[in-house]
């Protein structure tokens, strides 16, 4: 049980603290990692809430997490690169489907941010395949519900 909610809190660190540094750092430092770019459909690449700050900060912050929680700073670093590269992922599907920044899309907004890092460090946590469907549905249970808090603390834009 304590793995599972040690893993569960370093991705709630690597998906937060983009959200958080927004609150903070409103548009200072919020340059759009694909820099502006078209795919050959005419559409951004990620779009603009994916930003260089929003990675660098997700990084950095599980990294100095992980040994708070017990976990080694690679890991942390490693999980966070990987949860963002997922969720890079879901935006750039989310832009071919012609879905704009900040559109809701069940399931492609959670899984790959944390179905990705799971797996890649699977070996590493000694997680089973069951412990990482448990963890994937804890997440997306708990950033609806989180979501929801943040929206009415006037952290979040609007909830999930």
């Amino acid at each position: 049980f304590l793995l599972i909610a040690g893993v569960l809190l370093l991705l709630g660190v690597a998906n937060g603290t983009p959200i958080f540094a927004t609150r903070l750092f409103d548009k200072r430092f919020s340059s759009p990692l694909d820099g502006g770019l078209k795919f050959p459909d005419g559409r951004p690449l990620f779009g603009p809430s994916k930003t260089v700050r929003g990675l660098v900060l997700s990084v950095a912050c599980t990294t100095l997490a992980a040994p708070l929680l017990g976990f080694e700073w690679i890991t942390g670093a490693g999980l966070a690169s990987a949860s963002m590269f997922g969720d890079l992922l879901s935006s750039f599907i989310k832009r071919r489907l012609g879905l704009r920044a900040h559109s809701q899309a069940f399931g492609l907004d959670q899984v790959p941010e944390s179905l990705l890092p799971l797996l890649v460090l699977q070996q590493q946590f000694g997680l089973g395949y069951g412990d990482i469907a448990i963890i994937v549905v804890a997440f997306i249970v708990l950033e609806l519900v989180l979501s929801r808090m943040l929206f009415r603390l006037h952290i979040r834009d609007r909830p999930y």
